[in-house]
């Protein structure tokens, strides 16, 4: 235990002493709020009735979650690129200890900031979303967290971001190599959306990669309509996810126990 608290300081010492994270962590938060703001002023009911409005305002984390991702990756990677790796090890002989406390130190900064982003989002799509027509007069409900389904869907939304960066983390450690690591990453996240959205693929094999696809069903916790039409549920959408978390990770770890540094 006294292993783990004294890296888990310096790894946070680390993380909040590199100017990247700041810079991206605020990137994150700009471009989550950013792209939620456009969604929610372009859309307009009785032309878009059919959207859910919670989801609408959440739109932003899809973009949000490629700067946690890059945080994420280059908390483990920068390590390899400096050598700094070979101090922390010797620093923390337990890697698995080293490697545990970059999760917790990563989670901890991404779930703040996924907290002010997406508390951000549902502020707006609550203040511009009934007048452009989303209103109890169409049949909506309010976009606040005072509606449990919306609630669910941004504190989802902020464990979606926090599984994103472990998801990356995992990787990282696999990997060892920045550029590498965030183009498998991304891709992981942003190919089977693109594949679902072109339309050409067996309905069988559509619904399949939007159930068990890492962005796909993870972003299902947004969902606070015509859930029975969904892929798959939100909680277990992000259960998905948090699986595909898990196997990173594990993999991060072996690799990290089994090669040297």
């Amino acid at each position: 235990m006294t292993e783990l608290r004294e890296a888990l300081h310096c790894e946070w010492t680390k993380l909040r002493t590199v100017p990247s994270t700041g810079w991206l962590l605020a990137t994150a938060v700009v471009l989550t709020v950013g792209l939620g703001l456009l969604a929610t002023s372009v859309m307009k009911c009785p032309t878009s009735c059919d959207q859910d409005p919670t989801k609408v305002s959440l739109t932003g984390i899809m973009l949000g979650q490629a700067a946690v991702a890059v945080l994420a990756v280059l908390v483990m990677t920068g390590e390899y690129s400096t050598g700094m790796i070979r101090i922390t090890l010797t620093a923390v002989p337990r890697r698995a200890t080293a490697l545990a406390a970059k999760a917790t130190v990563v989670t901890a900064v991404v779930l703040v900031a996924g907290a002010v982003a997406v508390l951000a989002c549902v502020l707006a799509g609550g203040l511009i979303l009934p007048g452009n027509g989303f209103s109890a007069a169409h049949g909506f409900g309010p976009v606040s967290l005072a509606s449990a389904p919306t609630l669910r869907a941004a504190a989802g939304s902020v464990l979606y971001l926090a599984l994103i960066a472990l998801l990356s983390l995992g990787l990282a450690t696999a990997l060892r190599d920045s550029g590498v690591s965030i183009a498998v990453v991304l891709a992981l996240l942003y190919i089977v959306p693109i594949i679902t959205e072109l339309g050409t693929l067996d309905p069988v094999w559509q619904h399949r990669l939007q159930r068990y696809g890492p962005m796909t069903a993870g972003l299902a916790i947004e969902a606070t309509r015509s859930l029975k039409t969904q892929a798959i549920g939100p909680w277990a959408g992000l259960g998905v996810l948090a699986a595909w978390t898990a196997v990173a990770l594990l993999a991060g770890g072996l690799v990290l126990r089994l090669r040297d540094a």
